[in-house]
């Protein structure tokens, strides 16, 4: 294996899957960036508004939380979204302090559009594996990721 740059990576790097996870996620990153930021969109807008569409209106401390974004850039996206009409931030009426974000019919299709760009993406991403390696991909990673979280929910107090 090789950098970018053609720079041979030393041989013992090449058998840390932590090393190759790390190595194949900025690949990925970089064409799924490119491919959104040509359609207009950051990974954060999409995530926000699946968010939005399988949960419904939430606040934003939820939206925050669900997409893993931390505070600030979770009202810098809902500002995007909301300059595109995509979303619709309204005063909670039970907490005037809070904002509800909700989907709008606009942001619906303009997730449809974004589906469409991602399923290409995964085609692009991921050519080298068959249907089934994608499939047992997709369950290591998820077993990995499961994990972590069950490790981390037994460290806090």
């Amino acid at each position: 294996m090789s950098d970018p740059d053609n720079y041979p990576v030393p041989t013992r790097l090449d058998h840390l899957p932590s090393f190759l996870l790390t190595q194949s996620a900025m690949r990925v990153h970089r064409v799924v960036f490119d491919r959104l930021d040509a359609a207009g969109a950051r990974g954060h807008h999409y995530r926000m508004l699946s968010a939005l569409d399988e949960f419904g209106p939430s606040s934003q401390v939820e939206l925050g939380r669900r997409c893993g974004l931390d505070r600030s850039d979770v009202v810098a996206c809902i500002d995007a979204l909301a300059d595109r009409m995509y979303v619709r931030r309204a005063s909670d009426p039970k907490d005037r302090r809070r904002n509800i974000v909700s989907l709008t019919r606009k942001g619906r299709d303009r997730l449809a559009e974004l589906e469409r760009v991602l399923t290409a993406v995964q085609d692009e991403a991921f050519a080298p594996l068959d249907a089934d390696e994608r499939e047992q991909l997709v369950a290591m990673l998820t077993k990995i990721i499961d994990h972590h979280v069950h490790l981390t929910s037994e460290r806090r107090p």
